[in-house]
C-alpha cells in the first residue's frame, strides 16, 4: 500500500502536475481497489495515509501538516470520510459477496449430499453410509447418526468419539439442537415435520447452522423414503407371491385334474358298464396307465422342484461320454416323441462330461419333451453336441417350433410360467425349463435359448468336461 501511495504521489507531483481534485479521485479510487482486496481495515489505514499524503503534497501550504484555508480543510475531511465510507462499503459488499458464495457451495453440497441419499433404497444400508457421505460432501472431520427405532450409533470413524451417543439421544428426545465451540462439535435433531426422529452430529467443520439443519431435514425425508421403498417392496413380494401361489395351484390344478378324470372315467365305464369287449377293455386300462404314469411324472416334477429350491440335491459326478448321455435320454423320451425323428450330431472328438448322468438326462427330457410338444410332427428334433472353450461342453436341442418372443426369452425359465400363446393349446406345469435350469446351474453350468418367430428355437446348456478327458 505505501509503495502504491508513493507511486501516485511521484505520478502527480513529478510527471502529471494534476489538480487536487484529480488527486483526490485517484486516491478515492486507489481506497476502493483497497477495500475490495483486502478488506476494511486496510482501506482505512490506506485512506488516513492519503490524507496525509494529499495534506502534504497537494494542499498549500506544501511541504506542511498545516492548511492554510477553511475550505481546504472541509475539502480534507470530505476526502477522508469518503474513503471510509466507501471503504465500508466496498467492504459490506466483498463480505456479502464471501456469505453468497459460502451459500452457494453449500447448497451444492446441499444437492451432492441429497442425490447420495437418494442412491440408497434400505434404511439399514442408508444408516451405514450417511456419516460418510456427511464427511465427504462437508468436509467435516467426523459424523455420527442415531435414528428412532435403531440402538446402534452409526458413526463415520475412531474420530467421531467426542459425539457420544448420551447427546445424541438426549437430542433427538428432546428435538432441540446442541453446539458445543469447546470440541467444535454440533448436533442437531432429525426432524420429520414437527416430530423429532433421530440425532446428527458432527464435528469439526464449518458448516452454517441453517445447513445442519436442513441436513437433517434431508436424512429424515431419506430414511422415510427407504422405508417407503421397503415397505413397498415387500407389498410387491406378497402380492408377486400370492399370485404365484395362485398360478401355481391353477396350474397343479389343471394338470391333475385331467390324468385323474381320465382314470375315473376308465374306471368307472369297466365297473359299472355291462360287458366289455376285450380290446375296449385293453384300451381302458391302457388308458388308466399312461394317465397314472403323467400323475406320477407331475408329483415327480413337483418334488424335483421343491427338492432344487432347497438346495436338497446332492450330484452324483463322474465322468461319461457326451454320446452315451444323448442316446440314453432319447431311449427314455421314446415314447414322448412318439415315432418323430432325432438327429444326433457329436463328434466322435468330443472330451467326457463330468456329471450327474441322470439329472442331465433329465435336462435333455425336458428339452426333448418341450421340441415334441411345440414343433409339427413330421419336422425332425436335433440334438447337437460342441465343445465351448476349454472346460465345457454345450448341448443343444433344436426345433422347428412356432418360436418364442424376445421378450419373453427372458421369462420362458421362470417357475410355472408358460409361453402367452401356446399355455391354453399344449399342456405342461411350466416346472421343465426350471427344473433343467436349476440342474444345469448346480453343475456350474449356464443355459439359454435362441429363437426366431415361425423360424424354432434352439436351447442350449452348457456342463464341465472332464479334464481328463
Amino acid at each position: 500500500m505505501l509503495a502504491v501511495l508513493f507511486a501516485l504521489v511521484a505520478l502527480y507531483r513529478i510527471v502529471i502536475h494534476a489538480n487536487p481534485t484529480t488527486v483526490a479521485l485517484t486516491f478515492l479510487l486507489a481506497v476502493l481497489i483497497v477495500s475490495a482486496s483486502w478488506g476494511l481495515w486496510y482501506a482505512i489505514a490506506f485512506a488516513i495515509a492519503a490524507t496525509l499524503a494529499f495534506n502534504f503534497f497537494f494542499l498549500p501550504p506544501l511541504g506542511t501538516f498545516t492548511i492554510a484555508e477553511t475550505q481546504n480543510w472541509v475539502a480534507l475531511f470530505a476526502f477522508l470520510a469518503t474513503a471510509i465510507i466507501a471503504s465500508q462499503l466496498a467492504e459490506r459488499a466483498r463480505r456479502e459477496a464471501h456469505d453468497a458464495t459460502q451459500r452457494r457451495r453449500e447448497v451444492e453440497r446441499l444437492y451432492n449430499f441429497t442425490q447420495q441419499l437418494l442412491a440408497s433404497e434400505s434404511v439399514a444400508e442408508l444408516l451405514n453410509l450417511l456419516p460418510r457421505y456427511i464427511v465427504e460432501a462437508f468436509g467435516a472431520r467426523a459424523s455420527a447418526v442415531l435414528a428412532a427405532g435403531h440402538a446402534d450409533v452409526y458413526r463415520s470413524g475412531p474420530g467421531s468419539a467426542n459425539l457420544d451417543a448420551v447427546t445424541l439421544r438426549l437430542v433427538a428426545s428432546r428435538g432441540e439442537p446442541v453446539f458445543d465451540p469447546a470440541t467444535d462439535t454440533s448436533v442437531v435433531p432429525i426432524r420429520l415435520g414437527v416430530k423429532s426422529v433421530g440425532a446428527v452430529g458432527t464435528a469439526g467443520h464449518s458448516i452454517s447452522r441453517a445447513t445442519q439443519e436442513a441436513i437433517g431435514s434431508l436424512i429424515a425425508i431419506a430414511l422415510e423414503r427407504a422405508g417407503a421403498v421397503e415397505s413397498l417392496a415387500r407389498a410387491e413380494a406378497a402380492r408377486e407371491g400370492e399370485k404365484l401361489r395362485s398360478a401355481i395351484l391353477d396350474s397343479v390344478t389343471h394338470e391333475f385334474r385331467t390324468p385323474l378324470t381320465a382314470i375315473k372315467a376308465s374306471a368307472t365305464t369297466i365297473l359299472d358298464g355291462p360287458a366289455v369287449a376285450a380290446d375296449q377293455l385293453r384300451d381302458l386300462i391302457l388308458v388308466i396307465n399312461e394317465e397314472a404314469d403323467r400323475l406320477d411324472r407331475l408329483v415327480s416334477e413337483a418334488t424335483q422342484m421343491a427338492q432344487l429350491d432347497a438346495n436338497q440335491v446332492e450330484l452324483q459326478l463322474q465322468s461319461h461320454p457326451v454320446r452315451e448321455v444323448i442316446e440314453r435320454a432319447v431311449r427314455q423320451a421314446g415314447a414322448t416323441l412318439e415315432g418323430r425323428r432325432v438327429e444326433v450330431d457329436a463328434p466322435g472328438g468330443l472330451p467326457n462330461v463330468r456329471v450327474d448322468a441322470g439329472r442331465i438326462r433329465d435336462v435333455l427330457l425336458h428339452l426333448l419333451e418341450n421340441a415334441a410338444k411345440y414343433s409339427p410332427q413330421e419336422a425332425p428334433i436335433r440334438i447337437t453336441a460342441e465343445r465351448d472353450g476349454e472346460k465345457a461342453v454345450r448341448f443343444s436341442v433344436a426345433d422347428a417350433g412356432p418360436g418364442i418372443d424376445d421378450f419373453e426369452q427372458t421369462l420362458i425359465f421362470d417357475k410355472f410360467y408358460r409361453g402367452r400363446d401356446q399355455r391354453y393349446r399344449v399342456q405342461g406345469t411350466g416346472m421343465g425349463l426350471a427344473i433343467a435350469k436349476a440342474i444345469v446351474e448346480a453343475h456350474g453350468g449356464q443355459i439359454g435359448v435362441v429363437s426366431q418367430r415361425e423360424h424354432g428355437s434352439v436351447f442350449w446348456f452348457t456342463v464341465p468336461a472332464d479334464p481328463r478327458g
